[in-house]
């Protein structure tokens, strides 16, 4: 049964996604606030988070840094806040999915699927392992290392590396790679993929792989074979 924990100050909207939550065969713990979420998520190992951002004690942007230190878990913020800014730092942050208050709780249900038919795609794919120049990448395992050291991504980042690797020397636009990472049919700005690609370059980087994701200029992106 996979896990969720639920981070909202609103209790009505707490008790609400519990019951759709509960509905769909999932566990869901309930928080009103940031405070012990971390110390929480490291003793009951959720498998996915929901977390507003305007939260008190420590808000969701901040809460959702600390978790990054450590973790990958997939998560989703929720926000009253609907301005682009706002929506681009949550993800910068690294986020996996973002929704406006308000919003409807079936539209939460699909992508928190979403995400969890993704995770759990890449666990029956084959080939099992794939290698790019100086990369490893374990399907089953969701992993990617160079020279025997983790690269972590987060569940967005991870999604879009292995789709480009597993087509590598083949360009996407940015409509069609955020139709693949998000599962349906997302309205949103282009610039999400411009925000993930950058942050995938730049672990990639960080660990001085010889692996580029190209620019197709007026197109989309590719992984150079």
């Amino acid at each position: 049964m996979k896990h969720i924990f639920v981070i909202d100050d609103e209790k009505n909207i707490r008790d609400i996604l519990q019951k759709y939550m509960e509905n769909e065969g999932y566990k869901v713990t309930l928080f009103s606030d940031g405070e012990h979420v971390y110390q929480e998520m490291l003793r009951l190992k959720p498998d996915l988070l929901v977390i507003d951002i305007m939260l008190p004690h420590m808000d969701g942007l901040e809460l959702c840094k600390e978790i990054r230190k450590s973790s990958e878990i997939p998560i989703i913020f929720v926000s009253a806040r609907d301005g682009e800014f706002d929506r681009i730092l949550g993800l910068e942050l690294g986020g996996d999915d973002y929704l406006t208050k308000p919003f409807s709780p079936r539209e939460l249900m699909v992508r928190i699927k979403n995400i969890f038919k993704r995770m759990e795609k890449t666990t029956v794919s084959k080939p099992q392992m794939l290698t790019i120049r100086d990369i490893s990448i374990d399907f089953e395992r969701r992993y990617i290392e160079k020279d025997g050291l983790e690269i972590k991504l987060t569940a967005k980042e991870y999604d879009l590396f292995i789709f480009l690797a597993r087509n590598k020397g083949k360009p996407f636009t940015r409509e069609e790679l955020l139709e693949f990472i998000w599962g349906y049919e997302y309205t949103g700005d282009g610039r999400l993929i411009d925000d993930l690609v950058k942050r995938v370059r730049k672990k990639l980087e960080q660990h001085e792989s010889t692996v580029e994701l190209s620019t197709i200029w007026g197109y989309g992106y590719r992984v150079d074979d």
